[in-house]
């Protein structure tokens, strides 16, 4: 198996966005506090999208578990090490199938199963990869930034942006 560091994207800096409970807002970058597509219970991953839209997009299969009313956040990020699940190529030198990453999760996560998509993350953090990039199901034109580490020692940063900017 490769390392990322031959397949991984170039730099992804920019802005991107969350939705958080507003009674929560100063754990926005806390990461989940619940199990994910990418991530056990235990394994706080800060779930990220490159649009407002696709936060809209991401919600629809997260509607019955959030809270009703939902504060859409920025955070400013730069990282590396980060692995584009929609580049074959990378998929290829890390062994991954993106089916793995798109099959259905909640179900097999909920009956005690280990979902494809937590292999998916196993294998990337294994070859030292900081996080992938997740095209979106609902709508292919939009895409998700995944981070498993960040704010720490030789690992992407995140930052909250100030709402007054």
């Amino acid at each position: 198996m490769n390392s990322p560091d031959t397949v991984v994207a170039p730099e992804v800096r920019g802005t991107f966005y969350r939705a958080i409970d507003p009674r929560f807002r100063q754990f926005a970058l806390a990461g989940s506090r619940t199990a994910g597509r990418y991530s056990r219970a235990d394994e706080p991953t800060l779930y990220l999208s490159s649009s407002v839209e696709g936060v809209d997009a991401a919600l629809i299969a997260h509607r019955n578990a959030r809270a009703s009313a939902l504060e859409i956040v920025e955070i400013d990020v730069k990282a590396v090490g980060i692995v584009d699940l929609r580049d074959p190529t990378a998929l290829a030198k890390l062994g991954i199938d993106l089916a793995d990453a798109m099959a259905p999760w909640q179900h097999v996560a909920a009956a005690g199963g280990t979902p494809s998509s937590w292999s998916v993350r196993d294998r990337l953090v294994q070859a030292g990869a900081n996080g992938l990039i997740d095209p979106s199901r609902r709508r292919p034109d939009l895409w998700h930034l995944v981070l498993f580490r960040w704010n720490a020692p030789d690992s992407p940063t995140a930052h909250l942006r100030d709402r007054s900017q």
